[in-house]
């Protein structure tokens, strides 16, 4: 039933990841190679740290909005959007670049920002209880991850050409629409179970 249902929301995401992804791209080649700008590495940061904490609000709340369980919502929140957020935002599109020869450097803020990460995680999942934020809208996520994918490549490989972005795409793509998908739909209701607690007035 989990499997029916995760494939059915992955037919709905996948057009809205498609185009998400194509205009960013579009987005980046525009400020990169027509107004020449510099893409620096803050910007992955800032939209991994965001990423994280829209994904934990939304995995933390809909474990709540069942079992109403602080301690188990923080937990789940918290380590569901770091381990899903670092293989959509780093170790997907990582091994993209390494698989496409773009000589990829390895950068992994939970082990270079653990308190910012961890921070950005807690704070989202308390968000996500307070809220009930099972309702987010998940373009916000997709966007979000859409452009951490996208910075990650741009920032960390050793040297990024105009034609490689079609690879790019392909990275990108496959980066947010499986972890995204995986952390709004499956992976809180593996905690929740058959057995769910109708949610309360509050």
């Amino acid at each position: 039933m989990r499997l029916k249902h995760f494939l059915h929301e992955l037919k709905h995401h996948v057009p809205f990841t498609f185009f998400a992804t194509l205009g960013a791209i579009l987005l980046i080649i525009v400020l990169k190679y027509i107004l020449e700008q510099h893409i620096p590495e803050v910007l992955f940061d800032l939209s991994h740290i965001l990423h994280i904490i829209v994904s934990s609000a939304v995995t933390a709340g809909i474990y709540y909005k069942y079992k109403k369980n602080v301690i188990l919502s923080l937990i789940i929140g918290v380590f569901g959007a770091i381990i899903i957020g670092s293989l959509s935002d780093i170790i997907f599109p990582w091994m993209g670049g390494v698989f496409f020869g773009l000589h990829m450097h390895f950068h992994l803020p939970l082990i270079e920002l653990p308190i910012i990460v961890f921070g950005a995680a807690l704070a989202g999942s308390v968000i996500g209880i307070k809220t009930i934020a099972t309702k987010m809208p998940h373009f916000v996520h997709v966007f979000l991850s859409v452009f951490a994918s996208l910075f990650y490549l741009l920032t960390f490989s050793v040297s990024f050409e105009l034609s490689y972005f079609t690879g790019a795409f392909l990275i990108v793509f496959i980066s947010v629409i499986i972890p995204c998908c995986i952390s709004d739909i499956l992976f809180p209701f593996f905690f929740i179970g058959n057995r769910k607690e109708q949610p309360g007035n509050g």
